[in-house]
């Protein structure tokens, strides 16, 4: 197989056109598709370590593995892409396997080390999901007595106990993201 630069205007997503090979089944609704266009924005490197997948049908290259890079590329406006061509007489077995394997996540995330060793903004910013813990209850979260989770209208508090050292590291990022507290806390938790 070989690597090549190929202009992203001569590649063309999985829409079916390859017989035997359904569609692409991979969506990416808004949030994490806006996620995956800033995470290529940031860090553009990151296709030559994993590039798109194709193999040539008359004349275009279509897109076996990499969809969703190929659309944040495009609202990027790039106007090339590095690509793993694969043999235009690639097994249609091999095509569609390739397809649901590029999306299979065999490994899992040990949750207790990125909360310990990582930073969680970072990791959200990345575009990392971050569980809510099981044990999470939302009455923590709200001043003494009084609150009713969220469930009327109004305004709502949370308080949050740090010691001073945590304290002035958590003012410390939330000045850097910049705008009003709510706005750097939005910032903070990727809403």
């Amino acid at each position: 197989m070989q690597t090549d630069k190929i202009k992203i205007s001569k590649i063309r997503p999985n829409t079916g056109q390859i017989d035997g090979l359904p569609q692409n089944p991979r969506l990416l609704k808004d949030d994490r598709f806006h996620k995956l266009v800033k995470s290529i924005q940031d860090d553009p490197e990151m296709l030559d370590l994993r590039e798109l997948i194709v193999v040539p049908k008359d004349g275009i290259y279509v897109v076996i593995a990499g969809n969703m890079r190929l659309r944040a590329m495009q609202e990027l406006k790039m106007k090339e892409a590095p690509c793993k061509v694969l043999p235009v007489d690639t097994a249609i077995e091999k095509l569609r396997a390739y397809t649901i394997k590029d999306n299979v996540p065999f490994g899992e995330h040990d949750w207790s080390a990125l909360a310990n060793e990582w930073d969680g903004v970072e990791l959200a910013d990345w575009g990392l999901d971050l569980p809510i813990p099981t044990n999470f209850d939302v009455d923590d979260f709200f001043k003494d007595g009084g609150s009713d989770g969220g469930k009327e209208a109004g305004p709502h508090s949370i308080v949050l106990n740090y010691t001073e050292e945590e304290f002035h590291k958590v003012i410390a990022r939330l000045g850097e993201l910049g705008g009003s507290r709510e706005q750097a806390i939005y910032k903070a938790l990727g809403l």
